[in-house]
């Protein structure tokens, strides 16, 4: 990856990953952990932390993966936005390593964050329903409300980690004898 490519201006990502109705395995990448508040699943202050994280990068001479391209993660009263970062070594805090597996469904919805709902409740069927576990979900958003009407909408990206489990899969084998 070239180091040219940038952020738009808004903040959101130029080019990002094709993973559309895809499952991917990003066990073992290098991210940049940024903690959040919130109120009732509700950020306060996004904009500003994802805006203080790409900042942090920057000074600390990193390099996004796909520039713009986080996984924001919400909580009851804190959550944490995800940047993943190409393998480089660094002294700061807060950079993790996902574990490895780190399996994720993922899922483009076109429209807002209050029409991800359907998706979400499929994507945890389909994930049932093949004997895996749901486990956290993360949002991408892919455009903002300052960029998505000359890039085709508002896009986000739904990506929802999940584990094997043995019982499912025992409990789908005897259903289905």
């Amino acid at each position: 990856m070239s180091n040219d490519i940038q952020r738009l201006e808004c903040g959101c990502p130029p080019h990002y990953p094709e993973w559309d109705n895809r499952e991917v395995d990003l066990g073992g990448t290098l991210m940049q952990q940024t903690s959040v508040p919130y109120f009732l699943h509700m950020p306060i202050g996004f904009e500003a932390k994802l805006f203080q994280q790409h900042d942090t990068i920057q000074k600390m001479e990193l390099h996004e993966r796909w520039p713009g391209f986080v996984l924001s993660q919400s909580g009851m009263f804190r959550g944490r936005i995800l940047c993943p970062l190409r393998e480089e070594r660094s002294p700061l805090r807060d950079i993790i390593r996902l574990p490895n597996p780190f399996h994720l469904a993922c899922s483009v919805v076109r429209g807002d964050v209050g029409q991800i709902k359907p998706t979400v409740r499929a994507m945890q069927s389909a994930l049932l329903d093949a004997g895996k576990m749901p486990k956290e979900l993360y949002l991408a958003y892919l455009t903002c409300p300052v960029c998505q009407e000359r890039r085709g909408g508002m896009r986000i990206m739904v990506l929802r980690h999940w584990e094997p489990s043995k019982k499912l899969q025992e409990r789908i084998r005897k259903q289905n004898r």
